[in-house]
């Protein structure tokens, strides 16, 4: 059975909220925010599918609260439909150039609220999809290197602005081309698609990104994680691959296959003002991790 979008209904006025939610509730899953900052951390603890957002709301209104989400990688693509009691044209012209998709007016018509929420959540369903054929890489299901690439520029100027640190994790199937070798290319794309499940299983939060970065090398994109968390998370990766027990009868690391990793964690701006340096450095870190003996994480 699907599970019906969840959609956030931000007011500060309860009265307008239970009008909004019993238009919705029965073919929606409904979730309310009274105040922008709290529907900045429900937007990104876990993404709606689309939010109603009042403009007029004390402290921060309905324009700071798009412009706050837009800055959130995982919510940037949330269409966003304003509630406002100003149908004027400046006030329209000011919400479309801050990314709202429609406005609706107070008070509001039940009808036009059904047929706008639907709309919009059927051009966000295509969209998606589309987005998705030029964003995944077909043989392991993961990100691809192009989405990623873009990914890290974004999440640099996010990172860089509120000097929060960004790390990054490198990672290397040891000896694959022994592999391909031994086993032959449809054994090593088989290989590819259950390490990089494995990799993307281990991690849950709505902003981190895993991706293949190319050939047998994948990427995991870190924001706002300490060094610690992310040094369990490398063994945990290792560990990961290496219980899936796929022989590996050519390495000379193992009878199984198993991974290298290198970590960086950079502070934008204050480190380096390049995300390649990030990339770089982690790559320079996965090539200690080799030439110790593969199988490890090193994070200089």
């Amino acid at each position: 059975m699907t599970q019906p979008a969840r959609i956030l209904i931000v007011d500060d006025a309860t009265d307008n909220i239970e009008f909004l939610a019993r238009i919705l509730d029965d073919a929606y899953e409904v979730q309310i925010a009274t105040s922008g900052p709290m529907a900045l951390e429900l937007a990104g603890r876990e993404p709606p599918a689309l939010i109603l957002l009042d403009v007029a709301m004390p402290g921060m209104d309905g324009y700071q609260v798009l412009n706050a989400l837009r800055e959130l990688s995982q919510c940037r693509d949330i269409p966003v439909i304003f509630i406002t009691g100003h149908g004027d044209t400046e006030n329209e012209t000011r919400g479309l150039e801050a990314g709202a998709v429609d406005f609706i007016s107070k008070p509001v018509n039940p009808a036009v609220v059904r047929a706008r929420v639907n709309t919009h959540l059927t051009l966000k369903a295509k969209s998606d999809q589309l987005r998705s054929l030029v964003s995944i890489d077909s043989l392991t299901g993961l990100t691809n290197r192009r989405r990623f690439d873009e990914f890290l520029a974004l999440e640099w100027l996010h990172c860089q602005r509120y000097g929060w640190p960004l790390t990054l994790l490198f990672i290397d199937i040891d000896y694959f081309k022994l592999y391909n070798d031994h086993y032959g290319h449809l054994a090593g794309d088989a290989c590819l698609a259950r390490v990089a499940a494995a990799i993307g299983g281990q991690f849950g939060r709505s902003h981190d990104l895993v991706a293949r970065y190319g050939g047998e090398e994948f990427v995991c994109l870190l924001p706002q994680c300490d060094m610690a968390k992310v040094r369990n998370k490398g063994y945990e990766l290792c560990d990961a691959v290496a219980g899936l027990r796929i022989p590996h009868e050519t390495s000379p690391t193992a009878p199984v296959v198993t991974i290298s990793i290198g970590i960086a964690a950079m502070i934008p701006g204050q480190d380096a003002n390049d995300p390649e340096a990030l990339v770089d450095l982690a790559d320079r870190n996965l090539y200690i991790a080799k030439s110790q003996g593969r199988n490890r994480l090193c994070d200089g």
